[in-house]
């Protein structure tokens, strides 16, 4: 799942970018309505300026004609001084009179098809110079005006913005003035608009977004300390430690504070649990340290009957039961505590594991079970030799405990580089997949698969045990730096690893120096 800083950065990496489109697209609207009033205001001058060059072609009394009849066939038109006047004017120019005949068209204007020329005079009875009109246009190719379009650069099909101004009373028998610009260089500026705008936003995008995660990075920091403070409170014995508030800001004060409030309780709660167990525990450990000398003493007095003796010997196991529960419930208490200081010195692993072997091959053969040794390598650790040797010998007696006769326990011993591996595997009943993240926790046991009761010996069942043993093994393991798995299988056997660190030979040195 992406992190809060991740999804924020994302959030507002979105939200930039439907801002900055929202943005361009409103740039971009708004430039193209600039620019065509512009074009609109620039064909307005330029057909005043045309009225005004109509006036001084009147001459300066004013008398002087406009128009002049060439023939029937061709009609009135445009006296020459005032077209020289008006040939000057770089844009498509045409000029009609009272009876609504086109009288002038400029050099643009002749460069227009047929079809162009037509459009263009029709629309331009609905036109005022507040109401333009964009056409599309084409432009003749063809002889002469060809030669002129070309030379000039002109495209062949082009859009024009066209509006229409009517003449005052001094110019006539003009009577309205038709101006039409291309539209291309308003579009050119939109375009370049456009390629800028794609141009800067992403790069405006990228240092933004960088910007903001950045940002989130710093503010989510008080955050990420409290978790690393949380996380680093991983059981009891971590209870006593308590979150800055102060390094906090704001809510995360308010945070910090509530969590301490509710590590306080739960370091009472267990507080309380701890001094229970370990009280109960050192004060049941005396009462049946006496029931086992009494029931021993009855049993060695002669005269009692074979009914007594099985009782009593029940009662001893039982008893010997519940002293072993204490003893457990005795360690894990004082290790919570953190009042279970190991010993730790040079252990060579290799008597230890060799004498935990011979012990498991006597249990082994009053069960039934084969059990070897196919690798034992000479290495040595740092620890508590009493401890190792009380985790590999509990590892090795529930492999045994949990395998039918006839099965098979396998034993070994074997150095990597930098560690060193004590490996358990058995053909016994093995652990469900879904009992697997458990079987480390204190008083679990499997009903399909640990709970079951152990043969009978001497006519007596054995019961099964509490649950505790894999979680002292477990502390052992933890005390000493290592790590301990299980790989199982229901009904075909379980793989236990003990991965041990191997010291350096400065490490050894250091340690049988300060022993």
């Amino acid at each position: 799942m992406p992190s809060i800083r991740a999804r924020l950065t994302t959030t507002y990496a979105l939200a930039l970018t439907a801002t900055l489109g929202a943005f361009a697209a409103t740039l971009w609207i708004a430039r193209g309505a600039s620019g065509d009033r512009e074009l609109q205001r620039y064909v307005n001058d330029e057909a005043q300026l045309s009225l005004r060059l109509l006036q001084q072609a009147r001459g300066v009394s004013g008398d002087l004609p406009l128009t002049e009849a060439v023939d029937p066939m061709i009609g009135t038109v445009l006296a020459a001084r005032a077209r020289l006047l008006l040939d000057a004017l770089p844009n498509i120019v045409m000029l009609t009179d009272t009876a609504g005949r086109i009288v002038y068209r400029s050099v643009e204007a002749r460069t227009l098809s047929v079809g162009s020329y037509d459009e263009i005079v029709r629309n331009s009875r609905q036109l005022t110079p507040t109401r333009a009109a964009t056409l599309a246009i084409s432009r003749d190719t063809t002889g002469a005006i060809g030669d002129y379009v070309r030379a000039r650069g002109l495209d062949p099909t082009d859009r024009v913005l066209m509006v229409r101004t009517d003449a005052p009373r001094s110019v006539l028998p003009i009577q309205s003035v038709i101006v039409a610009t291309p539209t291309r260089f308003s579009d050119r500026t939109r375009q370049e608009l456009l390629g800028a705008m794609f141009a800067v936003a992403p790069i405006l995008l990228g240092a933004s977004v960088a910007a903001a995660y950045y940002i989130a990075g710093r503010s989510l920091q008080p955050l990420d300390t409290m978790m690393d403070a949380v996380e680093a409170i991983t059981d009891g014995r971590s209870l006593h430690r308590r979150l800055d508030a102060q390094a906090a800001g704001d809510e995360l004060a308010r945070l910090a504070v509530t969590l301490n409030e509710m590590i306080g309780r739960l370091e009472t709660s267990f507080g309380g649990l701890r001094r229970f167990t370990a009280d109960a525990s050192h004060e049941l450990k005396t009462p049946l340290t006496v029931l086992r000398a009494n029931v021993e003493r009855a049993m060695a007095a002669p005269g009692g009957s074979s009914d007594q003796l099985v009782s009593l010997e029940e009662a001893l196991q039982e008893i010997t039961r519940m002293a072993d529960l204490v003893d457990s419930l005795l360690t894990l208490a004082r290790f919570d505590e953190g009042r279970f200081d190991l010993h730790r010195e040079a252990v060579p692993l290799e008597p230890v594991v060799r004498e935990v072997f011979e012990t498991a091959v006597i249990l082994g053969e009053a069960a039934g079970i084969d059990v070897t040794l196919p690798a034992l390598d000479p290495v040595t650790v740092l620890g508590d030799g009493t401890r190792l040797r009380h985790l590999f010998l509990n590892l090795v007696t529930n492999a045994i405990k949990y395998t039918p006769r006839g099965g098979e326990v396998e034993v070994s011993l074997r150095a990597t580089e930098g560690h060193v591996a004590f490996v358990v595997r058995d053909t016994g009943i093995g652990i469900a997949a879904a009992d697997l993240p458990y079987i480390f926790d204190r008083f679990w046991r499997a009903d399909r698969a640990r709970s079951r009761r152990a043969p009978a010996e001497r006519g007596v069942e054995q019961r099964g045990g509490f649950g505790l043993g894999l979680a002292i093994a477990q502390w052992i393991t933890q005390a000493h730096g290592g790590t301990i798995g299980v790989v199982s299988r229901l009904t075909r056997g379980s793989t236990f690893t003990v991965t041990l660190p191997v010291p350096t030979p400065d490490e050894l040195t250091a340690a049988t120096d300060e022993a």
